[in-house]
């Protein structure tokens, strides 16, 4: 255990060290931000239908993406694991007396939560000082805070468990290429990255219910919005855990499954 809490508080004090990426990914972030709200306060004005999120739920929703956006988004990447397994330097990693799965784990994780803290605060302040409909609202009790805060870091451990597949895909692919883009571009959009999923048909609304991806970004921002009561986000944080338990254990079998086929050739 300690050589995991170690190589995330490295890791985590290493990526404090990229401001000026950070700086640049804010403002980025804050642009995307106000578009996609300019974007859909012009769809709200000249819609007939009663939509299923008020203007203020989706602005918040949408600011949430932008300051948490290292938490959920799946095409976050580490070169060097890819590196690792291409090159065939993992027989380093192979020496390592810990569990490869659980030393990436923790790596990846601390890269989100240092990426994500240099950027969410002035991305917040920005946000709640925007005027009226494009800024950031408070939610509507501490009873809604609370679970918030609760299921955006199991969201987070979700988003790194799905991203782990990632990874191990490149011991069969040899490239990260096509399952970066498959897994990210399909768990971005099921997840409510680029339409909210309340503003999806209902069908397709059934559909990502069943799927994890949703239980990362989506569900954790609509409890901070309030239009899921706290009561509901207890019963989804078991449903995120579950997610979470099965996601881990079936990605421990395949990375033992790709390391009995791995060869490193040399000497």
């Amino acid at each position: 255990m300690n050589a995991y809490i170690s190589v995330w508080k490295l890791r985590f004090l290493s990526g404090l060290q990229y401001r000026a990426a950070a700086l640049a990914g804010l403002a980025t972030q804050l642009f995307f931000g106000l578009i996609f709200i300019m974007v859909y306060v012009a769809f709200y004005q000249h819609s007939t239908a009663e939509p299923q999120m008020t203007l203020s739920q989706l602005a918040t929703y949408i600011w949430l993406q932008q300051i948490f956006l290292s938490f959920v988004m799946l095409w976050f990447r580490d070169n060097e694991i890819f590196q690792l397994i291409t090159s065939g330097n993992i027989a380093y990693e192979l020496c390592r007396p810990c569990g490869i799965y659980s030393f990436w784990y923790a790596k990846l994780l601390a890269q989100r939560l240092s990426s994500a803290i240099l950027r969410c605060l002035p991305i917040l302040l920005i946000a709640f000082l925007l005027p009226i409909p494009y800024n950031l609202s408070l939610p509507p009790s501490a009873s809604s805070f609370i679970p918030f805060v609760l299921t955006l870091l199991i969201g987070l451990a979700l988003n790194v468990a799905i991203s782990m597949f990632i990874y191990i895909s490149v011991f069969w692919t040899m490239s990260p290429v096509g399952s970066t883009l498959v897994i990210a571009v399909t768990g971005e959009f099921l997840s409510g990255m680029i339409i909210p999923i309340p503003l999806m048909s209902a069908w397709l609304q059934h559909f990502t219910y069943v799927l994890p991806f949703r239980w990362t970004a989506d569900f954790p921002f609509r409890v901070y919005s309030g239009q899921i009561p706290p009561a509901e986000a207890l019963q989804g944080m078991i449903i995120q855990l579950l997610w979470l338990a099965v996601l881990i254990i079936v990605g421990r079998w395949c990375i033992k499954r790709a390391l009995r086929q791995v060869v490193v050739q040399g000497g």
